[in-house]
């Protein structure tokens, strides 16, 4: 009997032009670390009596298809998830090409993903799946990677791959690293900062209609929320004095690989919280700031990311 490593699984990846429908062909190899990309359905507890101690058979639930991606930080893979998470970016330039995603609209793709087991085999095709949110931590050291949030609609599980001859020569794996990254404050360079971690969240509405598949109906994107925190060692009071003034500012946490090949993600108007600032013993202290972001007036939106790369659209 063969048993499946994760060193021969792969993940297969296309966007869907309708709704709940896995495209014929397409599909490109996405690098990524872990996934618990799966459908769950439970088991309803029957409540009758009548028939002594021993309970009745249980009743089959509702489908759930969800799960959480992590992926690499790369400079060419992950704007398929920005263009998941925020929608169709503005593309300009040729070499390199810079592509432009931007908070707060209302149109979200839905994808397909196949993840692939060929040693039991088992190929899942799930279907339907928006992309709920993103999260990333920054420190000094350590692989920079994002976890992705997804919400989809079905399951359908073969011995054979639906997804066909995967694409992705075109796409050398570019990573970021943390030492390469940084983190600014209305312009300037903010420092003393051991981490940050940031979190984008579309906050999903499932669309829950009877149906006799058990199946969301669809999923509609409704407020979005962009939080996050910063570790500071205390050096001065520039964020204990926006705090307590209540002041927003904007914040940019950029990586870079060179003029081809960067990222940048500005927090137009982040408020911070007046924090505790503990003193735990000799070591050096720090405050912990977790902020949350909101609609800025000029642009007139809460984020934008952008991404310089070479690939030719997403």
């Amino acid at each position: 009997m063969a048993r499946q490593p994760g060193a021969r699984t792969q993940v297969a990846f296309a966007f869907e032009s309708v709704y709940g429908t896995p495209p014929a062909s397409g599909y490109r190899r996405m690098p990524f670390a872990t996934t618990t990309l799966g459908s769950e359905q439970g088991l309803l507890s029957p409540e009758l009596l009548g028939y002594g101690r021993d309970p009745q058979a249980p009743i089959r639930d509702a489908v759930n298809v969800d799960g959480d991606v992590v992926i690499p930080m790369d400079a060419e893979n992950l704007g398929f998830w920005l263009k998941a998470i925020f929608g169709q970016p503005v593309t300009t330039g040729t070499t390199p090409r810079t592509h432009t995603f931007q908070s707060g609209g209302f149109t979200l793709p839905s994808m397909a993903i196949e993840t692939q087991m060929p040693d039991v085999p088992r190929f899942a095709m799930y279907s339907g799946l928006v992309a709920d949110r993103i999260q990333w931590q920054s420190q000094r050291s350590g692989l920079l990677t994002a976890t992705v949030g997804l919400i989809g609609r079905g399951e359908t599980v073969a011995a054979a791959t639906a997804a066909g001859v995967l694409t992705d020569a075109t796409l050398p794996l570019q990573r970021f690293g943390n030492f390469q990254g940084s983190i600014t404050r209305n312009g300037a360079a903010l420092g003393n900062i051991v981490s940050a971690q940031v979190s984008y969240a579309n906050n999903l509405d499932r669309i829950e209609t009877i149906r006799n598949d058990g199946l969301l109906e669809g999923l509609d994107p409704s407020m979005a929320a962009l939080t996050g925190s910063i570790e500071a060692r205390f050096a001065d009071l520039t964020l204990v004095n926006q705090a307590i003034a209540g002041d927003p500012c904007e914040l940019v946490f950029a990586w870079s690989l060179g003029a081809n090949a960067s990222l940048t993600f500005t927090v137009h108007a982040a408020y911070l919280p007046r924090p505790r600032i503990p003193i735990n013993g000799p070591q050096g202290v720090q405050a912990t700031f977790e902020w949350q972001a909101a609609r800025a007036t000029s642009p007139a939106r809460m984020c934008t990311a952008v991404l310089v790369n070479t690939t030719t659209s997403y």
